[in-house]
């Protein structure tokens, strides 16, 4: 089965034009040397040693593929056609042949590699197979064993002082089922108990989206924060105008998330006023602001709208001033959780002294939903958080496999250590390259680590070439997004990669 895994990778540009070949190049430095002949052994044997680009990209087959897609599906987004059944561990494949290094890995989604043979067994198991062709309205019918798959998934890594899940598709719709959990809790909290019912007004007033049945309540987020682009997710994003245009919104308020200065050991007081002007900003806007803030949402770095970072102190304070003035923390944990910052959940960092209210997942899960351990937090009647699915158990079932292997091979640990070798590199390499890799961030963060380049979307473009396909996010920021089953021997070729690209920027 290796072999037919293992072969060819191509991707086509964000800006549409095909990325030329570099069928020459070879990683030859002394750190590529010494990684070939060091003892480490991959976490999957037959994977390929090293990226091999042969065609331009998207090479011809794949430009056939792309335009017969176009006609039935919108591809001005596309980055790369890949061929799936041939990409293997840390490299995606193409139909053309071409090899990469992907430390993109679907957005941050893909966790131990991609053909991973754990998962592949999973895939084949009886239960996997029933939950795909009966697949259940979890609401409704939920399975005889689906509390077992939850227990022994889910829930078995589910945050410190949490519980309990409301499980969902995909990122945007466990924030909104969030958003709902903190808007059913407030106002259940101001109508005296779980037990008062609704009044008349409110029933009759909730069907014409009026108030006091549709109430004035907001979610405050942050300003470069990204939370969806469902209607309620989509208030709550501040990343981008793209995601919002033409999209009618809530009144709800962002407030200011610290713009910290790099290196962090050279500007402590600055980022430190900085962080504390963005606190006192957070009360000031839940105390006053014209629609009641329920709940806050937060991401532990903000990842689509520049790879952000705050201390841990700034999010201890942001939980005191939740816990203060009554409404709860959602941490959004959508991208960062799973172990890519070295911690299985990033907001294990902070050392919090009691636990978000909510912490929502995706990406790496391969599902989606929410943690929370409130018992106030389940609505008070049936149907209140409520659609067809509630979820999948097929990608439960998934994630449960994928956490087997987190825990079998250590990888929370690993990526931790891989990351700290990863940065301290590319710290080298910015001092010797200073413009190319400005502002670097994530140190102690696993492989959660991103620069800023002023040639970016150049610099993105051009990394196929090297062979890696790597990602962007926010107005500047190359962001590394590579699997928990990266090690050093990639991050060697991922340098090399980096140091090429400086030189010839």
């Amino acid at each position: 089965m290796a072999s037919f895994l293992r072969a060819s990778s191509g991707l086509r540009s964000m800006t549409g034009r095909a990325v030329p070949a570099r069928s020459s190049f070879k990683y030859t430095s002394v750190r590529s040397l010494a990684s070939s002949s060091s003892t480490e052994s991959s976490f999957l044997a037959d994977e390929p040693v090293a990226p091999k680009v042969v065609t331009a990209i998207p090479g011809p087959k794949a430009q056939e593929h792309i335009a017969e897609l176009n006609k039935v599906f919108d591809t001005r987004s596309l980055n790369m056609l890949a061929n799936y059944q041939k990409s293997y561990g840390n490299y995606i494949s193409d139909p053309d042949g071409n090899i990469l290094l992907d430390v993109y890995a679907q957005i941050a989604s893909i966790p131990v590699g991609y053909n991973n043979p754990a998962l592949i067994e999973a895939a084949k198991s009886d239960q996997m197979i029933s939950a795909l062709i009966n697949r259940p309205a979890l609401g409704n019918f939920p399975s005889h064993d689906w509390a077992s798959i939850l227990e022994t998934g889910i829930l078995r890594v589910a945050p410190k002082g949490l519980d309990q899940v409301f499980t969902a598709m995909a990122g945007s719709d466990a924030n909104e089922t969030a958003y709902k959990a903190a808007f059913m809790w407030k106002k259940q909290q101001e109508r005296g108990g779980p037990d008062v019912d609704f009044t008349e007004q409110e029933l009759t007033s909730a069907m014409k989206n009026q108030k006091p049945g549709a109430p004035d309540l907001s979610i405050m987020s942050f300003k470069s924060g990204f939370h969806g682009r469902l209607f309620g997710s989509l208030s709550t994003t501040r990343s981008k105008p793209i995601h919002k245009l033409d999209i009618p919104a809530f009144d709800w308020p962002q407030c200011s998330f610290p713009n910290l200065r790099y290196p962090l050991e050279e500007h402590v007081e600055e980022n430190a006023a900085e962080e504390k002007r963005c606190l006192e900003e957070a009360e000031h806007l839940i105390k006053t602001y014209h629609n009641p803030v329920a709940a806050v949402v937060i991401e532990p770095i903000q990842s689509e709208g520049g790879d952000n970072h705050a201390s841990p102190a700034f999010f201890r304070g942001l939980r005191e001033i939740t816990r203060r003035n009554n409404v709860l923390l959602i941490v959004d944990e959508v991208q960062t959780g799973v172990g890519a910052t070295g911690k299985f959940w990033a907001h294990d960092h902070w050392n919090l002294q009691d636990p978000p209210d909510i912490v929502t997942f995706s990406k790496k899960a391969q599902t989606a939903g929410f943690y929370f351990g409130n018992p106030a937090l389940r609505p008070n009647k049936a149907y209140r958080q409520f659609n067809t699915w509630m979820g999948d158990p097929a990608r439960a079932i998934i994630f449960r496999a994928i956490i087997n292997e987190i825990e079998r091979l250590n990888l929370v640990e690993h990526t931790a250590k891989v990351g700290n070798y990863l940065y301290g590199e590319i710290e080298r390499l910015a001092k010797q390259y200073p413009e190319q890799f400005q502002n670097l961030r994530g140190k102690g963060q696993g492989t959660y680590i991103a620069f800023d380049n002023p040639k970016r979307d150049e610099f993105l473009l051009k990394a196929k070439t090297f062979g890696i396909n790597i990602g962007g996010c926010g107005p500047s920021a190359v962001r590394l997004r590579p699997m928990l089953i990266f090690q050093k021997h990639h991050a060697d070729i991922l340098l090399d990669g980096f140091e090429n690209l400086a030189k010839s920027l």
